[in-house]
């Protein structure tokens, strides 16, 4: 059961996000790009969660951020492709591999809606090794494997550093997909360009990405499991609120930079 959630009190003025700034982000970021990467064979399930029992786990700075009241966890598995640095070409092996993260929503004290990642885990050791070098994110090696039956996706996770249970996923995405509406809680969950992640020493940090609108579908969901969720210490009960996949997009990867 949802409690009835208010902001934490604060020195200063915290901005919830307005539609204008959700909307706003979808527009390419000033400057260069460092990278570039195309995701595929996306799944967004996501689960209704108190928004106190999230508040709890963020760093000072960060709020979390609701729809209706209420704040979601996702567990999102998919395929990245074509990696690489903005001025080299994608190479074999190195440049494919697979990517499960664990999320919530959050915005910072001017309104800014972005992406919290309690885990992300890959299956490529260099990845991991980049990602939490120079990104500052909680990335985590795991045995991981991808296929496709007869339309549907069949997609496992084992994480490496621990006596982890595997998580199975297998899903048929929809026949027709589109763009999420403005204001939808469609678009609140899916279509998120920018995150935040922590140093070692706690400096928050944000980071923008670039890519056309989701065109997502509703896809009928065969296999999930809470697994992920309970490594980064989550209770999920049942099934996820809101079931999404999305068609490949290609990704621009800016500069993380001081979030305030």
């Amino acid at each position: 059961m949802l409690i009835e959630w208010s902001a934490p009190s604060d020195s200063q003025i915290v901005l919830t996000p307005t539609e204008a700034q959700r909307a706003d982000l979808r527009a390419r970021p000033d400057g260069s790009f460092l990278g570039r990467q195309q995701w595929s064979q996306l799944l967004f399930a996501h689960w209704k969660i108190d928004p106190a029992i999230v508040q709890a786990t963020l760093p000072r700075g960060l709020y979390v951020d609701t729809f209706a009241r209420a704040a979601y966890l996702g567990i999102v598995p998919f395929a990245m492709e074509r990696v690489r640095p903005a001025w080299l070409p994608a190479l074999p092996w190195l440049s494919w591999f697979l990517e499960l993260n664990v999320r919530t929503y959050v915005h910072d004290a001017r309104g800014r809606p972005g992406v919290w990642f309690y885990s992300l885990d890959c299956n490529r050791v260099l990845a991991v090794a980049i990602a939490r070098r120079f990104f500052h994110l909680p990335y985590f090696r795991a045995r991981m494997a991808a296929s496709l039956f007869e339309g549907e996706i069949h997609y496992e996770s084992q994480r490496r550093d621990e006596n982890a249970t595997a998580s199975r996923y297998a899903w048929t995405p929809g026949v027709t997909s589109a763009p999420v509406a403005p204001g939808s809680l469609e678009f609140f969950l899916v279509e998120r360009y920018l995150l935040f992640a922590a140093d070692p020493a706690g400096r928050i940090y944000s980071g923008r990405v670039h890519h056309a609108p989701y065109r997502v579908s509703q896809p009928s969901l065969s296999e999930f499991s809470v697994e992920p969720a309970r490594q980064a210490g989550f209770h999920l009960e049942g099934g996820p609120t809101s079931v999404l996949a999305a068609l490949p997009v290609d990704v621009s990867i800016f500069p993380l930079v001081p979030a305030f």
